[in-house]
This record gives C-alpha cells, structure tokens and sequence, in this order.
C-alpha cells in the first residue's frame, strides 16, 4: 500500500521514479525548526485486488490524516513510513483514526499527534520507517515486529484505505486486505534493478499484477503469522512503479533491518 500524491522533491526523485505510496494529501509539516525535507518516490494505492476486512481482523492498524497509513506499535506509538513525514519533531497537526474498519464509523478513535521520529539520515533511498507519539495511549492490540528475516518469505498480509486502482486518487473509506507473496531481490531486480536496497527492502507482489498496495497505503504494515500463530510485521509500505502491474512488485521497507534504531526511538518518545 502506497501513497497516492507525493511532494515531489528533488531529493526524491534523484534515485528512483517510482510511486510513493502516500496520499494526495502529502507528507505533514512539523512544528520544529530541525526539520529535514522529505523525499517521494513514486507509490500504488488502497489495496489493489483487494476485500473488506472484517471489523476488529486487524486492531493494529491506523489510518494516519496526511494520507497514509500505520500501525500500533505501542499503544500510544505508531509505526508508519519515513516519506509520510516531513522530519522529526514536535507536532500536533496529526490525527490518528484506529478501532474500525470502515473510517465514517461512530466508533472511531482519533487520537493527535505530539512528536514525530523520522528514521535518522533519512534521504529518500531506503530507511523509510518513521514514529508518531501520540497524545493518549489507544487501547486496542499493538503489532509486534520481526526482529530477524526468519520470517521474510511466504505469502504476507497487506491492508489499507488507499486507492483501489492506480492513479485513482479516491482512496477508501473501508479497510481493504489483501494476499501478497514473498518475491526474492534478485527477481525483484529484474524489474527495478539498482534502484532496490537489498537487506532494507523487501519486495512482495503476484506475478500476473492485479493485487498490490497504492497510494495512500504507504506507511502501512505487511504482516504474517509467527510459529505461534500470532501477527508479525515484516514489511512497511513504501514504493513501486505503479500499482498491481503485472511482473511488478510492490517494493517494501524490510522491518527486521531497522528493529533495533525501530526500538531505541520510541524508547525515546
């Protein structure tokens, strides 16, 4: 799952053009005056191929006000994209909606932001993992993290509010899911060559397209069960060229890489 509208900064663009998958309504500006510019890549949307997940199936995720999504990772910290965010600092100009599945529900949980971590030397290639403190704990169910790349492989989860097909920059108001595999860097390359870091991105898609994550996805996690039977994340929604193309996949920040800096920044907050 993917942004839709990126701020196309030079930054950005210098390596990759490929789609951020961040929502039109773009990165967040941060009350702070050490901010660093945020860099977009080009992304896909809600997920493409996909169907309405169930009330409370996936408690941990979080629909995030500039367009993109998250999840739980502390009660009150969640875990989204570096490219959603303009820096780090203090902010308060984020609304976090968790605890339904279709976003006009009464029962929604909005929660503002207080302080953004965005992944230190962060340039737009690669480390796109960023943390939102939030003003008040939520308390629904948070999603562990892979620690290892034991879990990098097989078939993942995704799940979103983006768009639904690329460049229609609608996004969704019900939670969409999807199934996606496991595809290995050096068939990734195929399609993306230098432009994937190998051992910080982890690639997922079916080969004949039609399911992916899109714009407005971006941030969001990609997930599977652990041995015990219980959500594991393994991936953050970060870029592709477009959405769900065939012999495209979509392209993901490898969570295990980053669990420890992941940990020691929101010990942090």
């Amino acid at each position: 799952m993917k942004g839709n509208l990126l701020t196309h900064s030079t930054l950005g663009l210098l390596r990759r053009p490929a789609f951020r998958r961040a929502a039109a309504i773009g990165a967040v500006a941060l009350a702070t005056a050490s901010l660093q510019p945020v860099a977009a890549h080009a992304a896909p949307a809600p997920v493409v191929g996909g169907a309405p997940a169930a009330q409370g199936e996936f408690p941990f995720m979080v629909s995030l006000s500039m367009g993109c999504g998250g999840s739980l990772y502390k009660k009150d910290v969640v875990l989204t994209a570096a490219h959603c965010v303009d820096g780090s600092g203090n902010t308060t100009r984020i609304t976090a909606t968790a605890g339904v599945a279709d976003l006009g529900s009464a029962g929604a949980i909005k929660v503002r932001s207080t302080k953004v971590v965005q992944a230190p030397g962060y340039d737009g290639n690669g480390k796109d993992w960023a943390l939102i403190k939030l003003a008040r704990p939520i308390e629904l169910p948070t999603l562990k993290i892979a620690t290892t790349t034991r879990y990098n492989r097989g078939t993942f989860t995704v799940a979103g509010w983006g768009d639904t097909a690329e460049n229609a920059n609608t996004g969704s108001t019900k939670l969409l899911k999807a199934k996606v595999p496991f595809v290995a860097d050096r068939q990734c390359k195929r399609h993306y060559g230098a432009r994937l870091i190998a051992g910080q991105e982890i690639c997922a898609g079916v080969p004949r397209g039609g399911v992916d994550t899109c714009q407005g996805d971006s941030g969001g996690p990609m997930f599977r069960k652990d041995d015990a039977g219980k959500w594991l994340q393994v991936g953050i929604v970060s870029w592709g060229d477009g959405c769900a193309r065939p012999l495209t996949p979509g392209v993901y920040t490898e969570v295990s890489t980053f669990a420890g800096a992941i940990s020691r920044a929101a010990a942090g907050l």
